[in-house]
């Protein structure tokens, strides 16, 4: 059969190329239709490595996370993450933060930025968000709900844009604070990878890792995509800049031709994200103080919140929490707040202890 669909890849902002296109689908009627794939291409300059940069992206990240909340069944790997920070999403928008995905699992371009180095903030992305012409955010996230806005994005559009900022800030201050140094060191450990394989063995064998739909040939980067919109463009002056996140599957890149070229991947490493760590502790502080505050002590000589805490241990929120409390309660913990979370640390008794039991 045949079909017209609207063109749509990473971010939104596909109505500045060609809107509508011819795909061809395969199978009965009552099946699923598969579309065949069309390609995106980025013309290397000369093969220069200087054209060709990785960065990374907190709100990219932040913003893709969207994607595990709506559809959890997709993005398994993720499962420890969402259940021990179910109970602090409770307190967040989450009518807005909803809002910001669909079905489909889109995401509006203007949350996701082409990030300029590996170090890129959190803060420095949300205040270029505030310089951004209201008629943008207008247009991206119309392009995401095309059958009309839902109720949290509806309005003058600098105070649902205001909300916007707000409801992110509190989700990274809850949900992603306490987790980000781990994840970080997951993209960044990407990164050094993708440079030792340019040095072993060339541009295209790094391409060819990043994901099955990417390839360079000769010197142009081709991207297959399940998209209706073709086009090649040269990263002359722009440059190519790769983004591995951990909330994609697969590669993609933004659907327009007048976007930066950037191409985002899911980065290795995922699956050892969450995994439980079992910290090395003294017979003598088991003895003392049991197995699981004898683990919990030892992890503290960082500040750590206790979902993050019941994160690296494998158990619940509400465990670790009453080992918390009993352990402050005795003099071996201190606290501090840091926006919505709580972060425990050894106090001096505390490190004594851990140092005298080792």
């Amino acid at each position: 059969m045949v079909a017209t669909v609207s063109a749509r890849a990473t971010g939104s902002r596909g109505k500045n190329v060609v809107s509508t296109q011819t795909f061809f689908h395969l199978g009965r009627a009552d099946s699923t239709d598969v579309a065949y794939c069309f390609m995106i291409e980025y013309e290397l300059e000369g093969m220069d490595l200087g054209e060709v940069r990785f960065a990374i992206s907190p709100l990219n990240e932040l913003t893709l996370s969207l994607r595990t909340i709506r559809d959890p069944g997709r993005y398994p790997l993720h499962l420890p993450w969402l259940r021990v920070t179910e109970e602090v999403r409770a307190d967040l928008d989450n009518d807005l933060l909803l809002a910001l995905t669909d079905a489909r699992l889109w995401t509006p371009d203007f949350l996701n930025p082409r990030p300029l180095t590996p170090l890129t903030r959190l803060e420095d992305e949300l205040a270029a968000i505030h310089e951004l012409p209201l008629s943008v955010v207008r247009e991206d996230l119309a392009e995401v709900h095309r059958d009309g806005l839902p109720a949290p994005l509806r309005g003058r559009t600098d105070r649902v844009l205001r909300r916007i900022v707000r409801a992110l800030t509190d989700y990274w201050d809850a949900c992603f604070v306490p987790w980000w140094p781990r994840m970080r060191t997951v993209l960044q450990a990407d990164i050094v990878h993708r440079g030792h394989v340019i040095g072993r063995d060339g541009l295209a064998a790094m391409f060819g890792g990043l994901s099955p739909t990417v390839t360079l040939t000769d010197n142009v980067v081709q991207i297959q995509l399940a998209s209706n919109t073709t086009y090649r463009r040269s990263t002359a002056d722009a440059g190519l800049t790769l983004v591995p996140t951990l909330f994609s599957r697969g590669a993609s890149t933004p659907i327009s031709p007048d976007e930066p070229p950037m191409v985002m991947y899911g980065a290795r490493g995922i699956g050892a994200l969450w995994e439980a760590e079992a910290p090395a502790t003294g017979g003598a502080l088991v003895g003392l103080i049991g197995q699981a505050r004898a683990r919990l002590l030892t992890l503290l000589g960082e500040p750590a919140s206790s979902t993050e805490l019941a994160v690296r241990l494998g158990v619940t929120p509400t465990a670790v929490n009453q080992h918390l409390r009993a352990m402050r309660a005795a003099g071996l913990l201190t606290t501090a707040r840091h926006g919505r979370s709580v972060l425990y640390l050894r106090s001096d008794l505390g490190d004594r202890l851990v140092s005298t039991a080792a």
